[in-house]
């Protein structure tokens, strides 16, 4: 088993594409989300992509398949929505231990796999573990602005039984990923620390926030500096950004990042900005050529791809990325 830290000194490794997108070409129906083990649930459970690794394990372990096929380094857990918060969406609390475990278990069993083929490549898993869909520091209420939806203690006890899972289940990395609510992130770092301590190891951390909008900022009004500010007493192997953006538009803020920074730099932004359908029409070639002005100005440790990415993106980018240097960092830091 290869060594993250050791890789990622030695080339810029390459994180996958979006699980969602691929999964919209198989048009799951409501009874493909079912399953026959959920066919009597009484609520609707179509969109509960996390629940697919149940219903649908080999779709999720041949998404994992092409994009390692396509040169990824890492891939990500199909578990962005698989905390107890998240799940309460469709009632499903109970199953997120067992959610969260599948679904490590078949990335990890691809990435063995993967690895056996070619050792000099070593493939790894990297647990994703999503912003949940409350916010820890803004009222959701605009007549009530103390009010909070969830608190810091409720996020930080589904996080862990998240990151429990995740790491039973054979994540050799965890992700905290789309980052809008530095308090929710900050919850789920604590709650990987409390694993750690608890049982005593060390797991490699990845922290990705996403900037909303044209200001910079994320949604709870942090900068690009004062996000990495205010995450980094805790020794992550990597910071970064993820979605909201195509790639021209997350450079600044990588920019404003890499240079006050020893963690390595990840990023993974969308295939450009949505059109009037939702739809990411950016092509492999267009996205590659944005993600070369990272490399040439040296910002990037880590690079991959968020909505509307596919493996054909990825494997543009690994090409592109076999021509460059990683950003220097200091291991020391690691």
């Amino acid at each position: 088993m290869g060594n993250i830290k050791e890789e990622i000194e030695k080339r810029i490794l390459i994180l996958d594409g979006a699980m969602g997108t691929m999964l919209q070409q198989y048009d799951f129906s409501e009874e493909d989300f079912r399953g026959e083990r959920f066919k009597d649930y009484p609520s609707s459970l179509q969109g509960n992509n996390d629940l697919l690794s149940l219903t649908q394990p080999e779709a999720i372990a041949e998404i994992h398949k092409k994009y390692f096929q396509a040169g990824a380094d890492i891939v990500e857990t199909n578990t962005f929505s698989g905390t107890t918060i998240a799940m309460a969406d469709y009632n499903m609390e109970g199953l997120v231990y067992e959610l969260n475990f599948e679904s490590a278990k078949i990335a990890k069993r691809v990435a063995d796999e993967f690895t056996k083929q070619n050792p000099e490549k070593p493939r790894f898993v990297a647990g994703s573990i999503g912003p949940t869909n409350r916010t820890a520091s803004m009222s959701p209420d605009v007549n009530d602005p103390g009010f909070r939806a969830v608190s810091f203690d409720e996020l930080r006890i589904a996080y862990k039984l998240q990151v429990e899972a995740l790491l039973d289940g054979g994540a050799d990395i965890l992700l905290v990923e789309t980052v809008f609510d530095t308090l929710n992130a900050k919850a789920a770092l604590f709650a990987i620390e409390e694993v750690k301590e608890e049982r005593k190891i060390d797991v490699p951390i990845m922290l990705s926030g996403t900037i909303t909008d044209a200001s910079g900022r994320t949604l709870s009004g942090q900068t690009a500096e004062a996000f990495l500010i205010s995450i980094s007493h805790i020794p992550l192997l990597s910071v970064g950004f993820n979605c909201a953006l195509g790639a021209n538009l997350l450079q600044p803020h990588l920019e404003a990042i890499a240079s006050k920074t020893d963690f390595a730099i990840s990023a993974h932004p969308n295939a450009g900005l949505p059109n009037a359908f939702g739809e990411y029409d950016e092509s492999a070639e267009e996205m590659a050529d944005q993600i070369e002005e990272y490399l040439k100005k040296d910002l990037i440790n880590i690079i991959g791809g968020c909505c509307g990415t596919t493996p054909e993106h990825i494997s543009a980018i690994v090409t592109l990325a076999a021509k460059y240097s990683p950003r220097k960092i200091n291991t020391g830091a690691l």
